[in-house]
């Protein structure tokens, strides 16, 4: 299992970095993304805080860890100044916080995301067909989230995936321990979204070409 957005107590987790990583590891992962919440206001603290941590963790070999940020209900206008920033902090992995209907996100903000180039756009709720084509043109990731809430959009957002040729990630949102899964629920959440067999294992392979993308 790869899994690129977890939280820690960094930021609203509930788990210490190297918790989370150990627990992470006994599931059965194999790579994991530490993706805490940022904004302008603790970006610079947050992202020193994980490279120091996830470079500890990584020394272990048992489990490859990934220093990322979530960038979260920031106006669209500061997002790309907030992209910068967190690649020149060192951030590893840069996934934008998209539109979920399950949050008051400001319209704008899935264009801002892919515009910019992130990773990741989680949780992106009804994305458009705009929107879809460029983030093929940008080569950025849709995610398929197992995350209750977030989740309710995930079969429009696999449709219009799959139709515009966009990349697609399966990723846990994990905030407590409870939300990890293994390999096999998230193929089952692939295919609850409307994917099929095939469709799982292209994003187990953009999962792993992603994972030595930013482990280079």
């Amino acid at each position: 299992m790869i899994d690129f957005h977890s939280h820690t107590l960094i930021s609203d987790g509930e788990l210490l970095p190297t918790e989370l990583a150990r627990r992470a590891k006994v599931k059965g992962y194999t790579a994991l993304g530490i993706t805490d919440h940022v904004d302008g206001s603790n970006i610079e603290e947050a992202v020193g805080k994980l490279l120091a941590v996830c470079d500890e963790i990584n020394r272990g070999k048992a489990i490859t860890v990934i220093p990322g940020v979530e960038l979260t209900h920031i106006p669209p206008e500061r997002i790309p100044a907030m992209v910068k920033k967190a690649r020149r902090l060192g951030a590893r992995l840069v996934i934008g916080h998209g539109e979920t209907l399950m949050e008051p996100v400001e319209p704008g903000t899935n264009d801002a995301y892919i515009r910019c180039r992130v990773d990741i756009l989680a949780h992106p709720g009804l994305v458009t067909e705009a929107e879809c084509r460029l983030a093929a043109k940008n080569s950025v990731l849709f995610e398929i989230t197992s995350r209750r809430g977030h989740s309710i959009s995930n079969g429009h957002v696999a449709k219009m995936a799959r139709k515009f040729g966009v990349g697609m990630v399966v990723d846990t949102d994990t905030h407590s321990p409870g939300d990890l899964i293994d390999d096999e629920t998230a193929r089952r959440v692939a295919i609850g979204a409307g994917l099929d067999p095939s469709d799982f294992e292209k994003i187990k392979e953009n999962a792993q070409r992603l994972l030595e993308k930013i482990s280079s």
